[in-house]
Parts: structure tokens; sequence; C-alpha cells
């Protein structure tokens, strides 16, 4: 499975030391890559592997250390310089520009020119992004805007970039993240392409099951320090979770409970939304988590979008509580007592630059407001601090920059804000999208513990043994149609993949 390793490593940082105003985040670090491997880098959020991929990158100096590229000294003071060097990082955060189209992307900085002029040349940049999506095995209009694409296929336009820079080792940071099971099929095998012809892999996720599938060696951070590095063969997920977290984790999954027999909260019926999704019909009741399965493309967040009024419908109708609601916008959802977490929490779910405080208020403030708008300061830091508490947000106080938060964390603040309104119904989508698995324990735990109040839930996630283990029922979408409906507690992996990507017709 191994390409032959190089005597001497193509890659070595040796002692990294990085501190920020009151955060020492990376102390005396030592990492090394050889060529031809993929090394995975795991730790909890803010165990430092951002901060020490960074370095690598480009974006932040080190305060100590040194970096080896074949043996030489390096020292890359911006992006540019690492690129040159052969390094690409792909980001969790994708580093795409929405409005340019798909080839624009891919070749955004080093378009190719008409012969010696600086005309640029379209037919070539759009043949050669197509030459290089085909590659991680998708089809895509290379004149379509990137910001039309879904996340997950936003991430493949970012492989297909970093391929462009024929690069000598690529960083991956959370690559599988909005990645169904095909698609992360196609992209171990384009790992596997460039592993064996030389290229070198830092892979960084927090889906362990991902590093024993893909990887060569793993190496542990925890607070800013690396505890170990092993062979993936040499090791086991219930050891690489005790390095991650320092204790014994209990096990986060856990057997559904039947169905239970709570009121009915939502009835849809026979939503339509043209060229996403058609006919879906399905009921969530009080107390229960209803799962919505099914590969990335299939409808799931659409269906998600449309019942929280982000995206229009067709045809269909909504009913809470057995009344049918008209749902416009998702202030009219909002109003009828339905929430929603976006996949995208930094985009759509977080106002970055605002503090945790202002974040969790902001669905609220209608309430807290004085006359003339004025808020009642006293009463909006009671509200955020009764909710950091509750969920227990790890932040030094509400008045920190949601930007500055681990990605458990920031989560935690988007559920705070939403259930600051008192939803009957929540809507999960990805809700453990990009968080360690310390953190996945701790959101699994707060799910249970709204249904085990009486609240009804919807979970999206491209994790099956997360949905199986977490809802009590699963709708399974194909091409935007629900071809399934299954007792979680009776169904396995198999059963969901054989109607999710299968033939199977409930």
């Amino acid at each position: 499975m191994t390409a032959a390793r190089s005597a001497s490593p193509l890659l070595e940082m040796s002692g990294i030391g990085k501190s920020f105003p009151g955060v020492r985040a990376l102390r005396a670090v030592d990492f090394d890559v050889h060529a031809g491997e993929v090394h995975a880098l795991v730790g909890e959020n803010g165990a430092g592997k951002s901060t020490l991929m960074k370095i690598l990158a480009g974006a932040y100096a080190a305060d100590e250390g040194e970096i080896r590229l074949d043996g030489v000294p390096v020292r890359f003071s911006a992006p540019r310089e690492a690129l040159a060097a052969g390094l690409v990082t792909i980001y969790q955060e994708l580093n795409l520009i929405p409005e340019l189209s798909v080839g624009e992307n891919v070749f955004f900085g080093d378009e190719p020119r008409i012969g010696a002029s600086p005309v640029i040349d379209w037919a070539a940049i759009h043949r050669r992004s197509a030459q290089l999506l085909a590659r991680v095995g998708v089809e895509l209009d290379t004149h379509a805007p990137v910001g039309s694409l879904g996340v997950g296929r936003q991430q493949l336009v970012e492989v297909a970039k970093a391929l462009h820079r024929t690069p000598r080792l690529i960083v991956m940071d959370e690559p599988t993240a909005s990645l169904g099971l095909a698609e992360i099929d196609e992209l171990f095998g384009v790992i596997r392409e460039l592993r064996a012809g030389g290229v070198s892999i830092v892979y960084i996720s927090h889906r362990l099951d991902e590093i024993f599938a893909i990887c060569d060696r793993v190496t542990v951070m925890r607070d800013g320090t690396v505890v170990d590095t092993r062979a993936v063969a040499d090791s086991d997920l219930d050891t690489l979770v005790r390095l991650m977290v320092g204790r014994t984790l209990e096990r986060a999954l856990r057997a559904p409970n039947p169905p239970p027999e709570g009121t009915e909260v939502l009835r849809v019926r026979g939503l339509t939304r043209r060229g996403a999704f058609e006919n879906v019909s399905f009921s969530v009741r009080r107390g229960e988590i209803y799962g919505l399965g099914g590969v990335v493309g299939a409808g799931r967040t659409e269906v998600a979008r449309a019942i929280f009024g982000a995206d229009p419908l067709d045809a269909g109708e909504i009913a809470i509580d057995g009344r049918p609601v008209l749902i416009t916008a998702p202030r009219d959802a909002v109003r009828a007592g339905i929430a929603m977490l976006t996949e995208d929490r930094k985009a759509e779910g977080l106002v970055l630059g605002l503090t945790v405080r202002a974040n969790i208020t902001m669905t609220v403030l209608d309430r807290i407001a004085r006359a003339f708008g004025i808020i009642r300061g006293a009463r909006e830091r009671e509200i955020a601090q009764g909710f950091i508490a509750s969920l227990r947000i790890r932040t030094p106080s509400a008045e920190q920059l949601a930007v500055n938060l681990s990605g458990g964390n920031q989560q935690k603040v988007v559920l705070a804000k939403w259930l600051a309104v008192k939803p009957k119904l929540l809507i999960f989508d990805e809700p453990t999208r990009g968080v360690d698995v310390g953190a996945k324990a701790e959101i699994y735990a707060l799910i249970r513990e709204l249904v085990t109040g009486g609240m009804a839930v919807i979970v999206i996630s491209s994790e099956l043994p997360e949905l199986l283990s977490l809802a009590d029922r699963i709708g399974v979408l194909k091409r935007g149609r629900l071809v399934a409906e299954l007792d979680a507690a009776t169904a396995d992996e198999a059963t969901v993949l054989a109607y999710a990507a299968g033939g199977r017709v409930a």
C-alpha cells in the first residue's frame, strides 16, 4: 500500500513554537513527512494542527524552530513562497471565489496565456480544469460560478486546484467533511494515485476511521504539543482517541431507542422544488430524532432548507402541530417554531466578527429590547451566560469573538442562538462536521437532552454510524425522492446504502 520511503524525510519541522496574545499555540513541535507518504495529523480542536500547517504554508511565522525541505532549511514568509516550493494547502474553510467560474478558480493566479502574449487562454483553462476534475471523479460545468455548487462539489474543486500546482506535498484539512461516500472513494483513489507518484500528503481529519483507510503514519497533537507519532498499522481507534483527549471517552454512539409515541410536531406532504426534490412526505414526532440520509446531492439539505423557508417550494404542504403553515422565509419558520443549524456554520450560522454574547442573542433582540429598540444589556448578558453554562461552551468570556472559538464551541454557539427562540422542531444539518471526537460526544449528548425534553429533531448526516446511532427513524433520499423510511433500531449501514446508492425502492 505504501510507496517506498526515502531514507531522509521530504519535510522536517523541528522545535516549532508559536504564541498569540495570551495563548501558547505550539510548544517545541517536531513533525516530518517522507516522499510518497500519507501522514495523518490528528487532535482535538485547538490542539495546534491548523497553526502548525499555517506555518508550513507561510501564512504564519514561527516564533522558533526550523523547517527543512529535502534537508535544506527554508522559511516561507508568504503562501506564494510555499506554493513555489511545491507545498499546497487545502484549507477546511474553502479558498474559492464564489463569483468566478469553476475553471477560473482552478487556475486563479496562474492562468495560461496564448503564446507569449498577456491574453488569457480561456479555452485551455476550461479544457484543463475539466481534465483535473475528472481525476477527482467529478464532471462539472467549468463555466458555472463556483458559488452555485454545493459545499461537497466546492471541496472537489479545491482538490483539482491543488493538482494543477503539480505539488510535492499537499496538506488536506478535513477534505471529506462535506463529501458523500462515493466522493470519498474517488478522493481516496486520487490520494493513492498521488502517493504512488511520490507526492506526500498531510491528512487532517476528525473522522478517525479514514486514518486507518488511507494513511501510513499518524501524529497526535494535544494542547500545542506532539504526544505521539506511530505507524497506523500499529495503532487502533481507542488508542488514538485516548491520546487525543488525554482520557478514555465513553462510546459516543448508542443503540437507538424505539421510536417515541409523542404527538406529531411536523408533517410535510408532497414537498417539491423543481430540480432539487420531488413529492417528499414524512412526519416528526415530539421527542423523536428523524434522520435524513442519502449521498451528497440527494436533496437532503435542500428539503431542510425548504422547510425552514430558505428556499422556495413549488408544491407541497407543511403542518406544525396538525395545523397548516405558510413558510416563505426563515422568519415564518421561526414564528412557527422551527429552527435550523446549517451545514456551513461559519458562513450561515455565525457572525464571526461579533462576540459570543451577540451571536447567542441575535435571534431574540426583539424580546430583550426596551422602547425605541434599546437593548437591555443585563438581560442580554444573562441569556448569553445561561447558554454558555448549560451548553458548556468553552470561552474565556461572553465577550470573546466567535471567530476565536474552536469548531465544536462555534457549533454550540449556533445551537444556543436557536435554542433562545424556544423552537418545537430543530433541524441539524451535519451537526458534527469539522469538530473533534470529544466535541462530537458532547453534541450527541446535547441533541439527546433536547429530545428527552420533548423537542422534535431532524438530523442530516453523511456519517452513517452517526445517523444510525442518533436517529429513531431514517428517511432515505435518492435523487430528490424519499425512497425508504427505516426503523433505525433494525437498520444497518448496508441497508441504508442499498437505498441511497443502489437500486432498492421502498
